[in-house]
């Protein structure tokens, strides 16, 4: 069932601004009638039935906003205790590496004074091994030379003497492979005569 009511009154039923109802009629989507210069619309119940639908989806709508509303509040909450949460911990792990930085220094001073005892007690030692003077003296390659020399040896058979005295690990020839230094015992080398 169809009734005739002002543009103003349509749009009060239907919940639409005049220009919703001007454009709607402009569309042919209402039907509208002119009389005496004013401008009715044909209102259906089906209309105000799709109306009231709409009002309720919007009813709906509002309650569906409340809720999002709610969760954003709750979300900002939650938001701003795991902010405290978080600064908490900071606090916590900083405190925590300044007591880890106390115990590395510590334990750095206490490596310092070992080392520090530790290199006395070296010094000492190694000054009592510089006064102490073996019992034993070397001689020098030329000594050795002239030695065998004047036991009638040539010096291809004195080079092959002391190659092959090292070769064979005679203690009183001694061969440094770092420095490339030769040094002989000074002693009676009856049994290489």
């Amino acid at each position: 069932m169809e009734r005739l009511v002002t543009t103003s009154q349509a749009a009060q039923i239907l919940g639409l601004s005049l220009q919703g109802i001007h454009y709607r009629i402009k569309n042919n989507q209402l039907k509208s009638l002119k009389r005496g210069g004013k401008t009715y619309v044909y209102i259906s119940d089906y209309l105000q039935e799709q109306t009231k639908k709409e009002e309720t989806s919007t009813s709906d709508t509002n309650k569906i906003l409340e809720v999002k509303d709610e969760q954003i509040l709750l979300l900002k909450e939650s938001m701003s205790w795991m902010k405290s949460q978080y600064k908490d911990e900071i606090r916590r792990l900083e405190k925590n590496q300044k007591r880890i930085v106390k115990v590395f220094n510590s334990e750095i001073k206490l490596l310092q004074s070992a080392f520090n005892e530790m290199r006395s007690i070296y010094k000492t030692q190694n000054k009592q091994l510089d006064t102490y003077k073996p019992e034993f003296s070397f001689m020098s390659i030329k000594d050795f030379f002239i030695l065998m020399k004047k036991n009638n040896k040539s010096d291809i058979q004195i080079k092959h003497l002391i190659l092959n005295s090292i070769k064979n690990r005679d203690k009183r020839f001694i061969f440094d492979k770092k420095t490339k230094e030769l040094m002989i015992y000074d002693c009676d080398y009856s049994d290489l005569i």
